[in-house]
């Protein structure tokens, strides 16, 4: 729990705006952002003549806007990604200074690639920063992004799709824990990923893409594998739940989807693993208690 952890939630608020807002109103933030007045303005004006809770469809004019919170709900930032033909631009902001040097950038980053190039289906992320901001220039190179041109005023940084999924497999975020997935169980949620193509099963094919792949005659016996059971912590309440395929999906029965926020979580964790996830309305906290069944344990190879 204690690694830096950043969700994105694309639901922008009147609340958020107003936190934008007091944002842009520190120079330290806005020092490098080229359009900071702009935005500024654009806030300040949708707040007076528009008296709407959601502010979403606005603020993606043009973009894809998502706001930045951390493990407590407490938003922190914001990214905003623009699709230009085959690519994708970020720009990245940690709003509050007392949040700079927390690595939340980073994690920040993280996401962002991962909607980029799982989500939106970019070809490559491109980052323009100014020379002289020397935090973000350090956080996006750390992330494996290369300089690909420059000019006393900018600083064009790129990742491309096929360098992204290697260093996904070879150097997991520092924010991230290790996965394992079998290769049958791959091989299964590859095809289901492949037919339910959309928006709300990118973050399980980014969890296959990351996961270290398995024998599942070898898989350690505390590994949360397909149809394995196991007890969970989720945030101060304890639940019994299965892993399963979408069609044998049963909420009542404690049957939890592999594609739903949970579910997708905890596949591939092992018993003691502890981490945070973002589900649609906030972030839970979540310990793998104990595995109870596992398949290939048991030798059910079967299932």
């Amino acid at each position: 729990m204690n690694k830096p952890f950043i969700s994105l939630c694309p639901e922008i608020t009147r609340a958020n705006a107003l936190t934008l807002m007091d944002w842009l109103e520190d120079e330290g933030v806005t020092r490098y952002l080229s359009d900071s007045r702009h935005v500024s303005r654009f806030i300040e004006q949708v707040i007076g003549r528009v008296q709407l809770p959601i502010l979403t469809h606005l603020f993606n004019q043009g973009g894809r806007f998502f706001m930045a919170y951390d493990e407590h709900d407490v938003p922190v930032g914001f990214v905003r990604l623009v699709k230009v033909g085959p690519d994708c631009e970020m720009v990245l902001v940690i709003g509050n200074r007392d949040n700079w040097g927390r690595k939340l950038g980073a994690s920040a980053i993280s996401e962002g690639m991962k909607l980029a190039f799982f989500d939106m289906r970019a070809e490559r992320l491109i980052a323009k920063i100014h020379p002289d901001n020397a935090r973000s220039l350090k956080a996006f190179l750390r992330s494996g992004f290369v300089l690909q041109s420059e000019t006393p005023a900018m600083k064009s940084l790129v990742m491309n799709s096929e360098r992204y999924l290697r260093l996904l497999r070879e150097s997991p975020a520092a924010h991230t824990s290790d996965i394992f997935i079998t290769e049958i169980d791959k091989a299964r949620l590859r095809s289901l990923v492949e037919l339910a193509r959309g928006s709300d099963i990118f973050e399980l094919e980014h969890e296959i893409e990351r996961a270290i792949v398995v024998d599942p005659l070898k898989v350690a016996e505390d590994v949360v594998t397909m149809n394995s059971r196991a007890l969970l912590q989720v945030d101060d309440e304890k639940v019994e739940v299965a892993l399963v395929y979408p069609e044998d999906a049963d909420d009542s029965a404690g049957k939890l989807s592999v594609s739903s926020g949970i579910g997708t979580a905890i596949l591939g964790y092992r018993e003691g693993d502890a981490f945070s996830w973002r589900i649609p309305n906030r972030t839970c906290h979540i310990r793998i208690e104990k595995v109870l069944y596992q398949p290939e344990a048991a030798g059910d190879f079967h299932l």
